[in-house]
């Protein structure tokens, strides 16, 4: 394996959407998803989700089952959109109550990541942005958002704290939405424990090229702390396999993560709603990541080099098409 390979538990879970509220297979146990998740070659970390897969009562159970079935705890996920109290906004919320209680659940999670070695939180806020015009202020929205990670940053600075960001959905729109304005927010806040997860959908539904993103966060701060990874076809979170529509791009993106110096997880963020056999969307998702790994590691860095100062995307269609198809 070339990668340190996690995955969300939900991909081993029952995923339901607006339309099946019970989800398209059988709901599953934890215990019945880590015990999936035990059967995919290289995966060695698992992620939870607050509210979903853990919660202030069972937060420690769940670490122990996880270090238990062989896992490492990649990451926790805080629980600041699962809840419905939160439909109205997290840490950009008009309601100070509600901004106080986002910020100590995210400390919450630090906590626990602290105490397990994970040292990694990914904070999403979904429900912090507008559907309708009007209905924001945006300078306050910001000044919370950073306020709120700044002080979750002293927290605890051993405990890193990657921003996922997300242009739509739940909102229409969301404040923290892009790659530039995620950059943006955690420069502002300014705290070397404070970074980005790339969630490979998202960029994509923002039209982003993914090796583009690596190539700004590295620019600007070396902010890539984590990845999510899945596809779409850029109008939805589609959540599929990874490289499973974007192919090229995906070998574009896998050799900009290398010449970057990107060390951290490859998570697997993939739902899947209709696919009874997780096991096998697990295993197919790393073995494209295996296959577009190795099509990029085909690729001769000195042609790349040389393609790159000339900009001729003929020889760049050359290139890409010798390292995934050989001729």
């Amino acid at each position: 394996m070339k990668h340190k390979y996690a995955a969300i538990a939900v991909l081993f879970g029952s995923c339901a959407d607006r339309y099946v509220l019970q989800g398209y297979t059988p709901q599953r146990s934890f215990e019945e998803m880590l015990a999936d998740a035990r059967k995919v070659k290289g995966i060695t970390g698992i992620e939870v989700i607050g509210g979903w897969h853990i919660n202030d009562r069972n937060q420690h159970e769940r670490v122990r089952q996880i270090a238990k079935a062989g896992f490492e705890l990649a990451g926790v996920i805080p629980e600041i959109w699962a809840n419905p109290k939160w439909g109205w906004g997290t840490f950009a919320s008009t309601d100070k109550g509600i901004r106080r209680d986002a910020i100590e659940r995210v400390k919450v999670a630090m906590d626990l990541a602290a105490g397990t070695g994970c040292n990694h939180v990914s904070p999403w806020f979904g429900h912090d942005g507008w559907d309708y015009v009007f209905q924001m202020d945006y300078l306050k929205a910001y000044d919370w958002i950073v306020q709120g990670l700044g002080e979750c940053a002293e927290h605890n600075p051993k405990v890193k704290i990657s921003v996922e960001f997300k242009p739509k959905e739940p909102r229409t729109h969301i404040l923290v939405s892009s790659t530039a304005k995620t950059l943006l927010l955690v420069n502002e806040v300014n705290q070397p424990n404070v970074g980005i997860n790339l969630d490979t959908g998202h960029a994509n539904m923002g039209y982003e090229t993914l090796a583009e993103c690596v190539a700004l966060m590295k620019r600007f701060g070396n902010k890539l702390f984590h990845l999510h990874l899945n596809d779409n076809y850029r109008l939805w979170d589609d959540d599929m396999i990874p490289g499973s529509v974007h192919t090229l791009e995906w070998i574009e993106f896998l050799h900009w993560l290398e010449r970057t110096g990107y060390k951290g997880w490859f998570s697997l963020d993939v739902f899947a709603f209709r696919e009874k056999n997780k096991v096998a969307v697990a295993t197919e998702s790393i073995a494209w990541l295996e296959a577009l790994s190795a099509a990029t590691a085909r690729l001769d860095p000195r042609e790349v080099q040389a393609v790159l100062r000339s900009g001729d995307a003929m020889r760049a269609q050359r290139l890409v098409r010798k390292a995934l198809l050989g001729h």
